[in-house]
Parts: structure tokens; sequence; C-alpha cells
């Protein structure tokens, strides 16, 4: 595995230790952009590996209740693009390990201009992409990434067959997000003997790291899927705490970022039991 980017640094590392890795979702300005900085200035302390920071958006249709939730929130706090990428700056002048991947829908970096967001993600610290409604067949990023070092990370489900994994495998880097359920983020949980077979049919087609997410809540789903791949990604429990902590005006109570956090921790403790 190359040791030239933030991601396949982290994978090397994990394999050495060998366990698996806890990734992170949560939203950028979610609740608010202090409390969403504190949030994520500390995941790494609190034991995420790879940190997915969502890019607020007002329609994310692959996404539950809880993430569209949390898009909302950040985006009458005043969440935007150019905020997004301030927080990993910002991130980035006390952690120069941690990856941060973007994750979203390509809409907001269109009319960011994608030349320009992608030299701005790159400056920023950003070290991944997963654009959510890009298809793989979809070229207007590719140059781009080729030039800046971006990994862009595909996502495969259940219902990506033989036939058509390769085509989507075929220009990922950094690793593969395997997406466990058919449906909707934060609404239901997978049954861990199908995700084992299918992670295993995965690795036929690519020797990239498999990170496993949808429907992860507890440090014991994380251990159990951690085990079947690489990675365990946990985004809508994440959220949730955030919902869970806030007040009757949507301002977060003080023990917000705490909740988020301590949850983090369970979760990391899990996958390190593997």
């Amino acid at each position: 595995m190359s040791t030239k980017t933030r991601i396949t640094r982290r994978f090397a590392a994990l394999k050495k230790e060998g366990r698996p890795g806890l990734v992170t979702f949560v939203t950028a300005g979610d609740p608010d952009r202090e409390t969403s900085q504190a949030i994520l200035d500390k995941l790494p302390e609190a034991g995420a590996d790879v940190i997915e920071l969502g890019m607020p958006f007002s329609d994310p249709m692959a996404d539950g209740p809880a993430i569209q939730a949390s898009s909302q929130r950040a985006l009458k706090a005043g969440a935007n693009m150019k905020q997004t990428l301030d927080m990993v700056r910002t991130f980035r002048g006390h952690d120069d390990e941690t990856p941060i991947v973007l994750m979203g829908y390509f809409n907001p970096i269109y009319i960011y201009g994608v030349e320009a967001f992608l030299d701005d993600a790159k400056a920023a610290g950003v070290d991944g992409l997963i654009i959510v409604d890009l298809p793989p067949e979809e070229k207007e990023m590719r140059d781009g990434l080729d030039r800046t070092g971006i990994d862009l990370i595909y996502l495969t489900a259940p219902t990506t067959d033989d036939a058509r994994l390769p085509a989507v495998v075929k220009n990922a880097s950094g690793f593969v997000y395997y997406v466990s359920i058919t449906g909707i983020t934060g609404t239901r949980s997978a049954d861990t003997k199908d995700v084992a077979a299918s992670v295993q049919r995965l690795r036929k087609h690519t020797d990239l790291p498999i990170a496993i997410g949808f429907g992860i809540k507890t440090p014991e789903q994380a251990r159990e899927i951690g085990a079947c791949g690489d990675a365990a990604v946990v985004g809508s429990a994440l959220v949730g705490q955030v919902a869970d902590n806030l007040n009757d005006d949507g301002s977060p109570t003080p023990d917000c970022a705490e909740a988020v956090l301590g949850l983090v921790k369970a979760l990391a403790q899990g996958v390190r039991a593997v």
C-alpha cells in the first residue's frame, strides 16, 4: 500500500495494528460553527481514525431523517462551503495526520466551481471526497483530482453486482465505502453474515481498504461490522446525539459536544475489541 496520502498511511497503520478503523461522520456547522468545530477538533482524541465531514446541502436525497436534519440545522446556522473548508483549515492547525474526507453531493461543488473547489480543498487539508450522486462514468472532476492528489472514494452496495463492480472501483482511490443496506442512511442495520459475504465478493475486485457503513449505532455493532472489513463508518448515530442535546430554541446544550464525543469513545472501544 502506498504511503503517499494520509488515508493510505492511516489504513496501513491500522493493518499493522491488526484492527479495523473507526470512520466518523459529522455535518459541518451542525448545530453551529463553534460547537461543530469543537466536535471536529476532538474526534481523533476520542478515537476516530478517519473523519467524514458532511458538506451541508438542502436536498440530501440518499440520507435519512437524522442526517437531513443535521444539514438543515447547519444551513440555518449559516453554514456554506467556504465555512466547511475553513473548519478543515482550522483542524489542520493542530492535526496534520488524521484523514478528512468531505462527503456530500455534487451541486454545492458545481456552484462553487469544480476547479476552485478542488484547489481550495487541497489547500485546506482535505484528503478525500465522497460525492454521493457522482457516478463513476462522470469525468468532470477526474483531471482535477489527479492534479491535486485528493482521493475519490466510491460507494458500493448490496445491489452492485459483479458486472458493475469493476466500473465502480476502476477509478476509486483511498478506500471503498460499502453501503451495507439498501435504502437511506440511519434507518436499519445490516446482517453481519450478509456483510461479510458481500465484502469478500468486493475484495475480488479491489485491493483498496473497505469501510462499511449505514446502520451502525452501537459499540457492539461497530465491533461486529468492523470485523468484516477494514473500518466501520458511523454517522446517523452521531448527528442524532447532536439532535438529542439541543435546547428548545435549537441552540446546543453545554453537553452537546461531549455527548457526541462520548459516543465516539464507546464506538472506538468497540472496533478496538475486534
